[in-house]
């Protein structure tokens, strides 16, 4: 099994075991997310990892679930209001046993296929690699939200590196999303892992690059963090660029939030 779907696996245990000690009514509290609740964003997570498993039968089911979503965008239903309508029956702690059990069964799925697998998706068809790392880091992300919420500091652990090369990987494509142009090539990138680790990517350049905590690296081109509240340093114009943008997962360009949004005071 590849490892990151070990990772998955593991992310989606602690988030689980950490949403077990919440009150029913904290998951109806409004987060600093767009003013999805707890409920809101466990319920969008077990959306597509139920999409996901339709995904990987691939096939007229996956082009049919695809053109019935596609259908509610243009409708004008978010994201929150699609999961509302098809859960809108589940208290929290039915959701949680769902969602995790979803979870868990893509997460196998996904570590007994042949790795030279295509899974179609609603952008180009990804490798099963690839496929899983996004699941990872949407579920990484999206659970900050609900650490904020409570003021629970989170205990990151070194599986983040799978965010930090999805951010990484995604550094032209945030640009050629926004139809701007690409200032240069790729910083490079010193970051310190939870754990001390030195993670090292692309040749040092003291006039392009991006140094310092994974954590606010990774918090930042998942946009669960405006760059002004982090504490990386930057040097040249395409670091500056970038983080202001930066923007690792699918879909049209969003903006990060405001400074000061979802800052969190340590």
């Amino acid at each position: 099994m590849l490892d990151v779907c070990n990772d998955f696996y593991d992310e989606v245990t602690e988030l689980k075991n950490f949403l077990k000690t919440l009150d029913e009514e904290v998951w109806h509290r409004e987060t600093a997310f767009n003013q999805w609740s707890p409920w809101d964003i466990i319920a969008h997570l077990h959306f597509f990892d139920e999409f996901s498993l339709v995904a990987l039968r691939g096939g007229d089911a996956f082009d049919y679930e695809k053109g019935e979503l596609l259908k509610d965008y243009k409708e004008g239903k978010s994201n929150q209001m699609i999961a509302r309508l098809k859960y809108t029956d589940l208290g929290a702690n039915e959701l949680l046993k769902k969602w995790e059990n979803t979870a868990f069964k893509l997460s196998k799925s996904l570590g007994e296929r042949n790795l030279k697998m295509r899974i179609p998706w609603f952008g180009p068809d990804m490798g099963v690699q690839m496929f899983v790392t996004a699941r990872y880091m949407e579920t990484w992300a999206h659970a900050q939200a609900i650490y904020d919420l409570v003021g629970e500091k989170r205990n990151h652990s070194d599986r983040i590196k799978n965010v930090a090369v999805i951010g990484l990987k995604t550094f032209n494509w945030t640009f050629n999303n926004r139809k701007v142009d690409v200032p240069g090539d790729t910083p490079y990138l010193k970051l310190i892992s939870p754990s001390g680790e030195i993670w090292e990517w692309n040749e040092k350049n003291e006039k392009s690059s991006i140094i310092g905590s994974a954590v606010d690296f990774c918090q930042v081109v998942t946009q669960v963090r405006n760059i002004k509240d982090t504490s990386l340093t930057l040097f040249g114009e395409a670091a500056y660029k970038w983080m202001d943008i930066a923007q690792c997962f699918a879909g049209p360009p969003v903006d990060p939030p405001k400074a000061g949004k979802r800052r969190v005071e340590s």
